[in-house]
């Protein structure tokens, strides 16, 4: 109960509506039950790290984020990591769509990902020296694609006979589980070792992967989440109108949408078994409830019509939590832009939640406008995002929702602007191609 009255006070104090405060104040009233004690050990989030491209951290992400801010832009030249002496210029002008959403530079040769781990294990103030829990602290963080310009550069080097000046890191490079390998031998972490590569759904199933090897009891403290940096020639923007009106190009759920605006960053969470937190006085953001997956069975790229995929992964994950659907305050959704993902999603979310959802009950947003679709990291941004909303008591926007698809109407509406309400849970959803869905249910600190 105690941040849903921090975030009631919040919002008196920043003058909601009279009609808005009692329907706050009746969201705070009954207590979230306690998960199931098959459920396993209680986990919860103690640190939070993140660069993207609203910000290089938490913080100023966040605040660009509920303020409206939009980091998609024109795509330069000097975006496209190209191999050799390729002319990024002239690829720029044959791209059907030269938008993105790229990281802010200028921390020298500091890597965005080490970065936002780094910020993360200091936020929970977990940096262990001794042996014992070294070897009960895991890694758990995915990438949806890999270093593609990497791989661009050898094949250049191969093509043009020049294999002896070949990287003999080459190979370690393009691994995707390196992001995992080197928390772990920087900080001498020796419990699992993991990495999920699931396309858009990778952070997601980092997060919940690693939430469940807490669980089970095969560690104490997980470090997961998600990375990604793949903006080059391989890789681009699937949305085409908006090239002269890049902050306008990501619009998940608007009318206007023709596909999703590639982005790169980075959200790691430290994750810790409640006892353990408990014992060291470590401050909680959340706890983790649910953790849903699903398979669609259906195509490589698209979900089927019906949203059944989408609708077994969030069905799951309350299922797990304990918790009714209409004890849901927030969701987090994937809609990437995509005039067919956006509205199954919907449908999805209107299957599981009915009246609850029709009703105004649940607030719904995607982050997407804000910040492009991040691939491997989307699921760990947007999962950071949803559990900041629990934490500060306030639903983020989605921007450039100015004709609301049609499937919307009455109270269900995905939110333009943010709103100050108490959250007492929250869902983050994250599909991937290859019909891979994920949906993560946090809620308030027990």
């Amino acid at each position: 109960m105690g941040c849903l009255r921090r975030a009631l006070r919040l919002g008196l104090r920043r003058g909601l509506s009279s009609s808005s405060s009692t329907s706050s104040a009746s969201a705070a009233e009954a207590e979230l039950p306690p998960p199931s004690p098959s459920a396993g050990r209680r986990v919860v989030v103690t640190g939070l790290g993140a660069v993207t491209p609203l910000g290089r951290g938490v913080g100023p992400t966040w605040d660009r984020l509920v303020a409206g801010g939009c980091a998609v832009r024109a795509l330069a030249a000097e975006d496209l990591r190209l191999p050799g002496g390729a002319d990024a210029g002239r690829t720029l002008e044959q791209l059907p769509s030269r938008v993105a959403a790229a990281v802010p530079r200028g921390k020298g040769d500091v890597e965005f990902d080490e970065e936002a781990w780094t910020k993360a294990l200091r936020d929970a103030n977990w940096l262990p020296s001794e042996d014992e829990k070294k070897e009960r602290t895991g890694v758990s963080i995915g990438g949806g694609i890999g270093s593609i310009s990497d791989i661009l550069d050898a094949s250049q080097m191969i093509l043009e006979n020049r294999l002896r000046r070949l990287s003999p890191y080459f190979i370690p490079k393009i691994l995707i589980n390196m992001a995992s390998g080197h928390v772990s031998m920087r900080y001498g972490f020796q419990g699992p070792n993991h990495a999920a590569v699931t396309a858009c759904a990778t952070g997601a199933h980092s997060i919940g992967d690693a939430t469940r090897m807490i669980q089970f009891g095969d560690a104490d403290v997980m470090v997961a989440g998600g990375t990604e940096s793949s903006i080059d020639a391989l890789l681009r923007a699937l949305s085409t109108k908006y090239n002269s009106l890049p902050q306008a190009a990501s619009r998940p759920f608007d009318c206007g949408r023709d596909g999703f605006v590639i982005g790169e960053g980075c959200g790691v969470m430290v994750l810790e078994a409640l006892d353990n937190a408990k014992e060291r006085g470590a401050k909680i953001y959340a706890e983790v409830r649910g953790y849903g997956m699903s398979g669609d069975a259906h195509h490589i790229t698209q979900p089927q019509n019906d949203g059944r995929g989408a609708t077994l992964a969030m069905k799951r994950a309350l299922d797990q939590s304990g918790l009714q659907a209409d004890q849901i305050d927030y969701l987090n959704a994937h809609a990437t832009s995509t005039p067919l993902g956006d509205a199954v999603e919907a449908n999805a979310v209107k299957s599981v939640f009915g009246d609850h959802a029709t009703s105004g009950g649940l607030a719904l947003s995607s982050t997407k406008g804000a910040i492009g679709h991040l691939l491997g990291a989307a699921g760990s941004v947007e999962a950071i995002f949803t559990v900041l909303a629990i934490h500060h008591g306030i639903a983020p926007p989605t921007l450039n929702l100015e004709k609301p698809d049609p499937l919307f109407e009455g109270a269900f509406m995905p939110l333009s602007s943010p709103k100050k309400m108490p959250i007492r849970a929250a869902i983050s959803n994250s599909f991937g191609f290859g019909g891979t869905n994920t949906s993560l249910l946090f809620s308030c600190p027990p």
